[in-house]
């Protein structure tokens, strides 16, 4: 059963420990309700994707209670600096390179080498980022294509019984989602219009590219609702495998393949969420040291395309694309 927390000291600090723990709490910013988990828990993480039903690994937005603090776990150029100066807290998003030892899991950033951050302006909301001393990965709290979620009621009406706890921060300001700005690169992008306007970044930065970039082969998601570059191992990928190849490295889930001389188990007992919160490290891993012990090739194991297995499924495909 879905706890309604009142947003007191009471049920911050319930709401906190929650988090801590490893469970999902809806909570208010400014823009909408996010469903959040803490962002360096792949399991966490992964339960996100569970409980909205999202059919793909799309990246989430890290959530942070100072600007320092995002900007640590990213390689932020002068002109996120300026934009995080400026506008945080407050309804804006950033993309930008993540630092080889950031502590996000990579399954909150879809695989990919970049982070999406932001520090949001709620007071509720800054108060519980800092009760639960982590960053906190948060959707907005609604089942995947539904209408997003501005009250507690929304997201009870989509999620009650799917979620530890709901945390009550009155209706949400501004009602739109945040505003996504990709600097990675050295023209910014305008991945999706939101809270805080266009114009306003342009004036601070300079002319801000509208839309995205031409889209290119395996392409998947740099944040929510938009098209990027997924990650994929160096190593092709052979799907649906039920025996391995002396050149190959396996992926494997449920009872392994015993002549597999270099594997990563997604999950042992055949649990898809405990495989979602593996399968961005066992690819990674299995790309080095396969390379590392002559593998030309990682073959892939069956995985049920249900629950879970679904966005399994949908990354692995991407993975396996031809490659142009």
């Amino acid at each position: 059963m879905t706890e309604v927390l009142t947003a007191n000291e009471h049920g911050l600090a319930r709401a906190a420990q929650l988090l801590r723990d490893g469970a999902l709490v809806a909570f208010g910013t400014e823009t909408v309700y996010g469903l959040g988990g803490d962002a360096t828990n792949a399991a966490a993480v992964a339960a996100i994707f569970q409980a909205k039903g999202r059919p793909r690994f799309n990246p989430l937005i890290a959530h942070y209670p100072e600007a320092d603090e995002a900007l640590s776990h990213v390689v932020a150029d002068d002109r996120a600096v300026r934009v995080a100066r400026t506008f945080w807290p407050g309804p804006l998003t950033l993309v930008l390179p993540r630092r080889a030892d950031c502590p996000v899991a990579l399954l909150a950033g879809a695989g990919l080498d970049t982070l999406a951050v932001r520090v949001p302006g709620h007071p509720v909301a800054l108060s519980l980022l800092r009760m639960a001393a982590t960053p906190i990965a948060a959707p907005s709290a609604n089942r995947s294509g539904a209408v997003s979620p501005t009250t507690a009621r929304h997201v009870l009406d989509g999620l009650s019984g799917r979620i530890a706890a709901v945390l009550d921060s009155g209706a949400c300001a501004v009602g739109v989602e945040s505003t996504v700005l990709d600097l990675t690169g050295e023209q910014p992008v305008l991945l999706r219009p939101g809270g805080v306007a266009l114009e306003a970044l342009e004036a601070l930065i300079g002319p801000v590219q509208r839309g995205l970039p031409p889209a290119v082969a395996g392409e998947g998601l740099k944040s929510p609702g938009l098209l990027a570059s997924h990650y994929a191992p160096g190593l092709p990928v052979r799907l649906n495998a039920v025996s391995v190849d002396e050149d190959e490295a396996l992926l494997a889930f449920g009872p392994p393949l015993p002549e597999a001389r270099c594997q990563f188990q997604l999950s042992a007992a055949g649990n898809t969420a405990e495989a979602a919160s593996r399968l961005f490290d066992g690819l990674r891993w299995l790309d080095a040291e396969g390379a590392r012990v002559g593998a030309r090739r990682i073959a892939v194991m069956p995985i049920p395309e249900f629950g879970l297995g679904l966005a399994i499924a949908d990354r692995l495909r991407r993975a396996a694309a031809p490659r142009g």
